[in-house]
């Protein structure tokens, strides 16, 4: 471990790289669980006897602290070396089983505001074993937002729900964080993935954002793909990408498929990037299995700090790190994850893996492409204020738990039933509001609706004014009082509104 009362860099920045420093910058490292003591204490030798400027903070995390009572898995002291340091250099950990327990990650990545996870997705061959061997892609992920919001709840004895959020801002963030970092380091194409065909909304919002801001781009190529075909395409024809955007748990899944796609997950690498602080990691797990065998491979953790040294400006550094690792993966000193006889000349450990890349520091790969970092790259992001619209009241979407009682077995649930009943008391609420339309897991039932549609438990209730005639809210609370007089059991509601006079709410499917 590396110790000084040194000076320390001021890591407050909103870019991806700051600029070059020789003063010492202060990290938090957590060694986290599984081999993440083993691939962590690898990585920081390495760093070590490449003479990086960074002096190191040690917390706990993970396993031990979710045991000791903090669901998230983080104490109060972690979160307070956090703040002072603003850098966070974490090793992977292990989430306890059961219920109860919130992803740290996830915590992590959303309390301090890190709205962009960069995990570059490179081939290594022939050294690496692969079936794309020009592969060189950069997945771009928002980090905070779409169902990673985390916020459920079971709402009826069938239905449970997750809710979707996808905001302005956060997608104005990403986006223009992907052109930055393609104009930056010179790619040459922006892709976006979404799935704006079915959520016109959500998925639209970010589609729409994409178009807006790729056009402040002109020497950028831009392209959308719907995500499941652009998924297919990344698996097969991964060198048709440069720069990938997408949402949060598109995201997720697809830079783990593209990194296994590369020759293995264990080598990817990851930057979780905000306005004031940023953390580095391994995408892989903690790898209980093979934790204290010395055999784990610590690429991943070791390109993510690679990361980190370009941030805190000492890409000098980084540069000499990766060239290193490189040239060991070059020279066929594999750990077994990528060992293959026809390719590798020596099996190694975790330890030994990280010695080979120590006597390598100077050299250059000469098959494989040198990186050159230079003296760092800047991304500087700036978000365009919210336009406020002017909002207008036009009616009211109100969830129901209700079972059909000339039908207690539920098998056969009559939506006419209940449309008529609602019908009913929406006339006698002696509000403006009427009954449009029953959907059932977003099918229309009623009116008009097939007795062949299967039904849960759970209704959506459409509740509208005539031609979008703005109301007042007390209205739609009027017509609940009347509802819950009448014993109908309300779990939800969501307000139907026009933004500057256009409809910002979807149709329900057959409608």
């Amino acid at each position: 471990m590396l110790v000084s009362n040194g000076n320390y860099t001021d890591t407050q920045d909103t870019t991806f790289a700051q600029k070059p420093t020789h003063k010492k910058t202060l990290v938090t490292v957590a060694k986290g669980d599984g081999i993440g003591e083993e691939i962590m204490n690898a990585t920081l030798s390495i760093l070590e006897a490449a003479k990086a400027r960074i002096d190191f903070e040690e917390v706990e995390i993970g396993e031990k602290v979710y045991k000791n009572g903090h669901s998230a898995g983080i104490t109060p002291e972690t979160w307070k070396s956090l703040r002072k340091t603003k850098v966070f250099l974490k090793a992977p950990i292990t989430t306890p089983q059961g219920g109860g327990f919130k992803s740290l990650n996830v915590t992590i990545r959303k309390t301090l505001g890190l709205y962009s996870n960069v995990r570059p997705c490179v081939s290594y061959n022939p050294y690496v074993q692969t079936k794309h061997p020009k592969m060189d892609t950069v997945i771009i992920r928002e980090n905070e937002e779409d169902l990673y919001a985390g916020i459920e709840h079971q709402q009826t004895d069938e239905v449970t729900q997750c809710l979707k959020l996808i905001t302005s801002v956060g997608t104005e963030k990403i986006i223009r964080y992907a052109f930055e970092y393609a104009k930056v380091y010179n790619r040459k194409k922006v892709t976006c993935f979404s799935k704006d065909n079915i959520m016109k909304i959500t998925d639209g919002l970010f589609h729409k954002t994409f178009d807006r801001i790729g056009a402040e781009y002109p020497e950028i190529e831009k392209e959308h793909w719907i995500v499941d075909i652009g998924a297919a395409k990344l698996a097969t024809k991964p060198e048709q990408f440069d720069v990938i955007v997408m949402p949060n748990l598109y995201g997720d899944i697809l830079s783990d498929v593209a990194a296994e796609i590369t020759g293995s997950v264990g080598l990817a690498g990851s930057a979780n990037i905000g306005d004031d602080f940023a953390m580095f990691e391994a995408i892989h797990g903690s790898a209980p299995d093979i934790a204290g065998k010395g055999i784990a491979n610590p690429s991943g953790l070791l390109l993510g700090a690679v990361q980190m040294l370009v941030y805190i400006g000492q890409a000098d550094i980084a540069e000499k790190v990766q060239n290193a690792w490189l040239k060991t993966i070059e020279d066929g000193i594999h750990t077994g994850d990528i060992y293959n006889p026809e390719t590798s000349t020596k099996k190694v450990g975790t330890k030994e893996f990280g010695e080979a890349v120590i006597e390598r520091l100077g050299q250059k790969p000469t098959t494989l492409k040198p990186v050159e970092y230079g003296r760092g790259k800047s991304i500087s992001i700036n978000v365009e204020p919210t336009k406020i619209a002017k909002k207008e009241l036009v009616g009211v979407d109100i969830f129901l738990h209700w079972n059909d009682t000339a039908d207690p077995t539920g098998k056969k649930r009559n939506a006419n039933t209940l449309g008529d009943s609602l019908s009913k008391a929406a006339l006698e609420s002696n509000t403006h509001l009427e009954l449009q339309m029953i959907t059932n897991r977003g099918v229309k039932v009623y009116p008009n609706g097939f007795p062949e549609t299967f039904c849960t438990d759970h209704w959506r209730c459409r509740f509208q004014t005539q031609n979008e005639e703005a109301i007042d809210y007390k209205e739609v609370l009027k017509l609940m009082n009347k509802l819950n007089q009448e014993g109908f059991d309300i779990i939800k509601t969501e307000n139907l509104c026009t933004f500057d006079g256009v409809r910002s709410y979807s149709l329900g499917q057959g409608q």
